[in-house]
């Protein structure tokens, strides 16, 4: 920096390759991806555990393993979400046997997610919890409207799935909830709660956070009076740029600095 007649002159502009930005990495091996997929899982399943997302033994998220692709990883069933280690994953079939791991697995939770991996190739990670704010949405039997710039996100990319018939038990339950899923992002499962999923666990992750924080705006909004709707235009444009599994991912990646660090142990 050097003085001009005018003051000093401001520093030049740096390169834009030169600044660092996150990208969702390339692996060069399935044993790398699969690190990858596991030490994520870990991480969001700390994350919701801090954020209270758990009930009991409720609630899951699941990631399909990158070379045994109708396998799925998963939380262990009765331990603590805030616990969680890589190394107490459980790698579990489609019909909810376990392959690797030390622990057993809800087996509720596999006769969703199993059915929703099936139905959606393209889905990576799936994630269901008893969130408190998801299930006051849930009982009212109705979708996140457009209030925000967070819930346009989901703004005709999410559904209602109407039936409640107890604790899903078995397969035709899981496989009605995939069809309700469709090809969206996210659903309202009436009197339980949400779900979503992700090309990735940090996708599904994110949109669980963002859904469940829309339905507490959504609730909060409507108790203090008549809320204003985005319109369908506004809300439409918004989706298209921030309701993306890529930007899901972005936004995503604070909330797993912030656990990865401050929680290392998680990849042990």
């Amino acid at each position: 920096m050097h003085e001009t007649p005018l003051g000093p002159t401001p520093p030049m502009p740096l390169p834009t390759d030169k600044l660092q930005f996150a990208m969702p990495p390339m692996h060069d091996s399935v044993e790398e991806e699969r690190r990858h997929r596991k030490e994520r899982l870990a991480g969001a399943l700390r994350i919701f555990g801090r954020l209270g997302f758990e009930d009991g033994v409720s609630g899951h998220i699941t990631a399909r393993d990158p070379e045994f692709t109708d396998c799925f990883w998963v939380n262990p069933f009765g331990m603590p979400f805030k616990h969680v280690t890589v190394s107490d994953l459980v790698l579990a079939n489609s019909d909810g046997q376990v392959l690797d791991g030390r622990y057993h697995v809800n087996q509720a939770a596999f006769t969703v997610h199993s059915q929703v991996h099936a139905a959606r190739p393209d889905v990576v990670a799936v994630a269901h919890c008893h969130s408190v704010h998801g299930r006051a949405l849930s009982t009212l039997g109705e979708l996140l409207d457009p209030l925000t710039q967070e819930s346009c996100a989901f703004y005709e990319d999410h559904a209602l799935y109407e039936a409640y018939t107890g604790v899903a038990v078995d397969a035709d339950e899981g496989r009605r909830i995939a069809a309700a899923l469709g090809s969206r992002k996210a659903l309202v499962l009436r009197n339980h709660g949400l779900l979503t999923v992700g090309d990735s666990v940090d996708a599904a992750a994110w949109w669980f956070l963002s859904m469940e924080r829309s339905s507490q705006v959504q609730l909060l909004a409507r108790a203090a009076g008549r809320a204003v709707l985005i319109d369908h235009r506004a809300a439409v444009a918004t989706r298209e740029q921030l309701g993306g599994d890529l930007v899901a991912w972005i936004n995503y990646q604070p909330v797993w600095q912030d656990i990865s660090r401050s929680e290392p142990d998680l990849l042990s």
